[in-house]
């Protein structure tokens, strides 16, 4: 590890780059930022154990590090190593020839839950019986679609960030999501 103690949260992910390019142990800051945001993806997305969990996330940052000189400046790190997570979460897929599933997770964030502290509690449960019914619907799509709208909702990725997350041109993430979202509304409706 370098012997500057970096505040890796407010550092450039492209230095951050190049430092663990320079010095393969200052890695561990790319680990420390991006841990906890690939970990609720990967809950987001699958429907898997803990250890599994930790195993994906392994494979993501062993992956991460023996392709760091590989990584294309001219995208931005995040939609790289989100890439490389949905690539794993896939071959995770295959390897458990499962089809996936949200797990009860966090798809009340922190805005529903300011919401939630500022009503009645009638108001309350009105607003987890509806957060309930997105989240069973959200289940329920095909998992392109339940990606897009994890990765535009609860990642709050932008239209290019998911291009280059799914590897599809920005005019098909518009009509996927598009797509995704009127299905969404036909499981929430039924």
């Amino acid at each position: 590890m370098s012997k500057l103690k970096l505040d890796f949260l407010n550092t450039s992910d492209r230095e951050l780059v190049v430092l663990a390019l320079k010095n393969p142990d200052d890695f561990v800051y790319i680990v420390e930022k991006y841990k906890a945001r690939l970990r609720r993806y990967i809950q987001r997305m699958t429907n898997v154990r803990e250890e599994e969990i930790e195993d994906i996330l392994q494979n993501i940052f062993i992956k991460a590090y023996l392709n760091l000189n590989d990584f294309d400046h001219n995208l931005s790190f995040s939609s790289w190593i989100y890439r490389i997570a949905h690539n794993e979460i896939i071959d995770n897929f295959r390897r458990l020839k499962a089809r996936p599933q949200l797990l009860d997770t966090d798809i009340k964030d922190s805005y529903i839950k300011e919401l939630a502290s500022d009503s009645n509690f009638l108001d309350e449960m009105s607003r987890q019986e509806e957060i309930d019914k997105i989240r069973l619907a959200l289940a329920k799509l095909d998992i392109k679609y339940q990606e897009i709208i994890i990765l535009k909702f609860l990642e709050e990725k932008d239209y290019q960030e998911i291009a280059d997350i799914i590897k599809k041109p920005l005019g098909t993430v518009a009509s996927r999501l598009n797509k995704a979202k009127k299905e969404l509304r036909k499981k929430i409706v039924v």
